[in-house]
């Protein structure tokens, strides 16, 4: 049974706040700006509470904000590119740890290259459960689209990816 829609603000910070920082950072792939855009997007959901319609599904409404917020946080990071600073040292850490970390890079620096429209359907779809129409809704394109974009973003990442099978 699905969980009511949440019928305030704190309920809906509450309930939404980790999904939405994941899914801010799968498609950003940097913490940091997952966090700032978590945060801008539950500032404008609170100042919008009175915008959004009941009869669309809050999720829906939720992450089309978030995936909008990321796009602005894309189109500003190509114009504004970053240098970092230094890199902190490397904890010690188990052989396998190692190899477990390196293999979750790998999968989302192959993620991270797929096209956008690709990215956003498989995050949600396989990290967030998503039914196609549920990422129709937010990606405001058809449920066909969806399934193509799935079924070519699966594709790109089974061929780049193969070495690891």
């Amino acid at each position: 049974m699905q969980e009511p829609e949440p019928t305030n603000f704190d309920e809906a910070l509450r309930r939404y706040q980790r999904p939405v920082l994941n899914f801010a950072y799968r498609l950003l792939g940097n913490a940091t700006e997952a966090e700032d855009v978590a945060q801008d997007v539950f500032v404008r959901v609170q100042q919008h509470w009175d915008d959004y319609n009941p009869r669309q599904k809050f999720s829906t409404w939720l992450f089309a904000i978030t995936r909008n917020a990321c796009l602005d946080r894309l189109r500003a990071r190509k114009r504004h590119p970053e240098v970092p600073l230094e890199t902190a040292p490397e904890p010690i850490v188990s052989h396998r740890e190692v190899e477990l970390n390196e293999t979750g890079q790998l999968i989302a620096a192959a993620v991270a290259e797929l096209p956008e429209d690709q990215r956003t359907a498989l995050v949600l779809a396989e990290y967030h459960g998503m039914s196609y129409a549920e990422i129709a809704g937010i990606m405001k394109c058809s449920e066909k689209s969806v399934e193509s974009r799935l079924y070519r973003a699966k594709q790109t990442l089974r061929e780049k990816l193969r070495y690891l099978l």
